[in-house]
């Protein structure tokens, strides 16, 4: 059976973003897949990199103790879905902290002469989720960080053999039947990942 990670991370139970986290949840479900669905607002996770956790970031496995829950959590999966909004051309606060706090030397990567090595390999499938306030345009022109993280960053660390970044761009003008084609895509998408 396959287990997928799904990272949510939005404050609002009612937004966009919830609908489609619900949405992705739901589908992997009813592929008769074991979803573990990581609600970062939720389950209060908190983002923030301590002082003495950066001081021990590369003290394998002594840097995992209070990050240990999450991390096997990463590492029991076979996919890892992130459902988010971009917010300042970014990830929201709550997930760069938890990529911070979790995707840790030893857990993620592995540095062997200096170089990073992915250490994720469990994971075969890595999808995005998100919805952009701006157009595509907008996206491009600021670089589109997330865009690159996910397919560059999180994609080096796992080496999946599928990946999927769906985006609705332009979110601040959609209308309800852009954003209904959207989760349907997404619907489509998750029912074939």
């Amino acid at each position: 059976m396959t287990r997928a990670l799904v990272l949510f991370s939005h404050p609002c139970p009612e937004s966009f973003s919830s609908s489609l986290h619900h949405t992705v949840v739901e589908t992997l479900k009813g592929r008769g897949w074991d979803v573990d669905d990581c609600d970062l607002y939720a389950e209060g996770f908190s983002p923030v990199l301590t002082e003495a956790e950066r001081r021990g970031y590369h003290d394998v496995p002594k840097n995992l103790a209070s990050v240990a829950e999450y991390v096997e959590r990463v590492q029991a999966a076979d996919a890892l879905v992130m459902v988010f909004p971009v917010w300042n051309f970014g990830y929201p606060a709550m997930l760069k902290g938890f990529l911070d706090r979790v995707f840790l030397p030893g857990v993620s990567f592995r540095l062997e002469d200096g170089k990073v090595l992915p250490n994720l390999t469990k994971i075969q499938r890595l999808a995005a989720v998100t919805t952009y306030g701006g157009t595509r345009l907008r996206a491009v022109l600021a670089g589109d960080p997330p865009r690159k993280c996910v397919t560059r960053a999180v994609w080096h660390v796992c080496r999946p053999r599928s990946m999927k970044y769906l985006a609705l761009y332009d979110m601040n003008r959609a209308t309800d039947g852009q954003r209904r084609a959207f989760q349907a895509r997404v619907a489509r998408e998750m029912a074939a990942f």
